[in-house]
């Protein structure tokens, strides 16, 4: 029987009408799109269905939107096919604000909680640098040792040294920089004379996971003084370690930390197929995820679901 761990998508997976379907097909999906709009006391759910764009993309407004449609789809599987995490997924893990989706998930936080946290995490994210300060690109063909040597030779600027690190390892020779502007720029000539396939900016409003962030990690440490995560019914593989974790302390300490650290997702699937995954199940929108795990674990099925025909099609799996 195969064995199953639920991932959930982060930034960059948003699309103007995701969750639509869903919400005219399931009651129970309308009913969490219904409770984020009225914590986070916006109209949410008519950006994600209907736009603009430009609105949604907004990290303040991503991060909430992407974690309601993720657990909008769990809740149509639990409804429809009686789906209980404890019983058929034995790890979770989320990409950077898919790790919160995964704890709500798995009831480490209310969904109203999730939604509150991350609409803050927006916010003291964006405003940790100034726009047009900071950038991320996108490295192609290139593995995480060279990727980190890239980032030290960038690192040295005409005034001295400047911040420049890994975010994302994403598998499959994909990585991820996040930094100051001009050493992210630095860092894309460089890659070119170092044989990588290819480095582009990403369009992204902040330089996220690395060190400008810390102001944001401050907010968050803050934040979850007031809302601590419970105990996972499910363990976590969380961004920061690549290990699972269900401690309750451990959990909060990780997800400070993780605002300013490489999010290990290559590293996080291996550890989940070294304990015995053989099949990953992406919920929410996009199929961003599913694609990497094929990357990183080809032997693991890997499945999307953001849609009804996905669920349905799920339900089958599972």
């Amino acid at each position: 029987m195969a064995v199953h761990a639920f991932i959930f998508p982060g930034q960059g997976s948003q699309a103007v009408g995701m969750g639509r379907d869903l919400a005219a097909a399931f009651a129970p999906a309308r009913a969490v799109f219904e409770e984020v709009d009225e914590i986070l006391k916006q109209k949410l759910s008519k950006l994600m269905f209907e736009g603009p764009g430009e609105e949604l993309t907004l990290t303040e407004n991503a991060q909430p939107a992407l974690m309601a449609v993720s657990l909008a789809v769990l809740r149509v599987l639990q409804a429809e096919g009686g789906i209980t995490l404890k019983d058929r997924v034995a790890l979770v893990a989320g990409h950077s604000l898919g790790e919160y989706s995964a704890l709500a998930a798995v009831e480490a936080f209310s969904i109203a909680d999730t939604a509150k946290l991350l609409k803050l995490r927006g916010q003291a994210m964006q405003k940790a640098v100034p726009a047009g300060q900071g950038a991320m690109a996108a490295l192609l063909g290139v593995e995480m040792e060279l990727a980190r040597e890239i980032c030290a030779l960038a690192a040295e600027g005409p005034a001295g040294p400047e911040v420049i690190a890994c975010a994302n390892d994403n598998g499959g020779g994909q990585v991820v920089i996040s930094g100051h502007k001009a050493a992210v720029e630095r860092a894309i000539e460089i890659a070119k004379t170092k044989g990588v396939k290819r480095a582009m900016l990403l369009p992204v409003s902040a330089p996220f996971h690395c060190a400008l962030m810390a102001p944001a990690a401050d907010a968050m440490a803050e934040a979850f003084a007031n809302t601590p995560p419970r105990s996972p019914i499910v363990p976590v593989v969380a961004n920061v370690t690549a290990q699972k974790v269900s401690d309750p302390g451990q959990i909060r300490d990780l997800l400070v930390q993780q605002v300013t650290a490489t999010v290990r997702w290559r590293e996080s699937v291996q550890e989940m197929t070294a304990l015995g995954v053989d099949s990953f199940i992406e919920l929410g929108a996009g199929k961003v995820l599913a694609g990497l795990v094929k990357r990183i674990a080809p032997d693991a099925a890997a499945h999307s679901a953001s849609s009804p025909a996905d669920i349905e099609a799920l339900l089958k799996v599972l």
